[in-house]
């Protein structure tokens, strides 16, 4: 008899999530051995993904990329070693160290990555070493060199050699007492889909609280799926962004107020946000496919930043890769807005009226408006969020908060 997990999506590149995360005796056992090994310090990226690798958020793999995986990945978007070999992967994972370290470090030897807070995350067995062309990387995945994106700034600046292996995961970090109503593992997203009968989900990636296009979006998605995850980023992201707590309680706000009851779910991932645009776009629907849903929302600029993308080149690039590279598709959606002259939310493909009667949300744009203590309409943003969001930016100095530039797509 088929349960209703095993009608959801499959994994990527999987019959099965597999999760690198020990438990128990085992890693006590692991954790023991490993204040014994030598030490690589991870920056906030590499802990992110080393967190994803073990709750099985980056199913198949098994740690970080070799050199041919990570040149397949840079150039094909495709691994090229192993039993995986062959497999879409957009953006490469890796793992770097000074190469005062790396020098020590022979094939099969152990090492302990430790967070920056001195806590052991995890042991990686080395498989090798090597040295990447950053600027190459930059190039290809962020289509820039520009030092001044902030996903560019993340590759230039992490040490000179990069190591590979497999990896046992010893932690998840802070991340599930310090989000435990939303920090979810891909298993327990599964078996919340299965549990509510969902076959068909679509993921809703964000980086701030919910505005009125995101809430429209969403409730387009549930015209189409069984159900929305309002799917949430819990890492670092750049100055002026707004913290996860409180785009925790904006967005619960929203869902309680304005969605139907059991059609959305909130969670949050451990990651930190790459600004990676259309590559970061096909990573978010990589990993929402181990997460359960078949499909993602991509909207306006999805993971962009600055005007290094256009605005829909997150849709478009959807296109140009290999049909069999991912189960889990885009929800393709055109420019959102509020029209005046309809008196609702609309889109390009829907609203008959001239631009003027249109009032663009972004992000962005309500980003600068509350940091800047300006008049936020309640067509653009949910007075009941508002208000949350309000008390977060009255409780931060004028002085004290981050410049928000209006940008590329943000700025139209």
């Amino acid at each position: 008899m088929t349960s209703s997990v095993d009608q959801l999506v499959p994994p990527h590149g999987s019959d099965t999530l597999k999760p690198l995360l020990l438990t128990g005796a085992e890693r006590d056992e692991a954790l023991a051995a490993a204040k014994g090994l030598p030490q690589i310090t991870l920056s906030s990226r590499e802990r992110g993904d080393l967190i994803m690798l073990g709750i099985g958020g980056f199913t198949p793999l098994d740690g970080f990329m070799n050199q041919a995986d990570w040149q397949g990945v840079v150039d094909e978007m495709r691994l090229k070693t192993g039993d995986n070999a062959g497999l879409f992967w957009p953006i490469p994972i890796t793992l770097s160290a000074p190469k005062d370290i790396a020098d020590t470090l022979n094939a099969n030897d152990k090492v302990a990555l430790v967070a920056q807070d001195g806590e052991i995350m995890g042991v990686l067995t080395v498989e090798e070493t090597y040295t990447i062309d950053k600027e190459h990387e930059c190039q290809q995945v962020f289509t820039t060199t520009d030092p001044e994106h902030p996903g560019v700034q993340q590759v230039l600046s992490q040490d000179d050699v990069n190591i590979a292996g497999s990896v046992q995961v010893l932690s998840e970090g802070e991340f599930p007492t310090l989000y435990p109503e939303i920090y979810k593992t891909p298993a327990q997203t599964r078996e919340i889909f299965a549990d509510k009968n969902w076959k068909t989900v679509a993921a809703f990636q964000t980086r701030n609280p919910m505005h009125r296009s995101h809430e429209y979006l969403a409730k387009i998605a549930i015209e189409i799926c069984d159900g929305v995850l309002v799917h949430s980023l819990l890492g670092a992201l750049k100055p002026g962004d707004i913290p996860a707590e409180v785009r925790q309680d904006a967005i619960k706000t929203l869902i309680d107020n304005y969605f139907k009851q059991d059609t959305v779910i909130q969670a949050g991932y451990p990651l930190d946000m790459r600004y990676a645009g259309p590559r970061e776009a096909l990573l978010h629907a990589l990993f929402r496919q181990n997460y359960g849903c078949s499909h993602l929302i991509v909207g306006r600029d999805h993971a962009g930043v600055g005007d290094y993308y256009g605005a829909f080149d997150a849709q478009t690039i959807f296109d140009e890769i290999d049909k069999d590279a991912l189960i889990t598709q885009p929800l393709k959606i055109d420019w959102t807005f509020w029209c005046n002259a309809c008196g609702a939310m609309a889109s390009s493909k829907t609203c008959p009226h001239d631009a003027e009667h249109h009032v663009k949300v972004s992000g962005t744009k309500l980003r600068k408006a509350l940091s800047e203590d300006l008049d936020v309409p309640d067509n653009f943003s949910r007075p009941e969020v508002l208000e949350i969001l309000r008390a977060y930016y009255g409780s931060i100095a004028r002085e004290e908060r981050a410049e928000v530039k209006l940008t590329g797509a943000s700025a139209v």
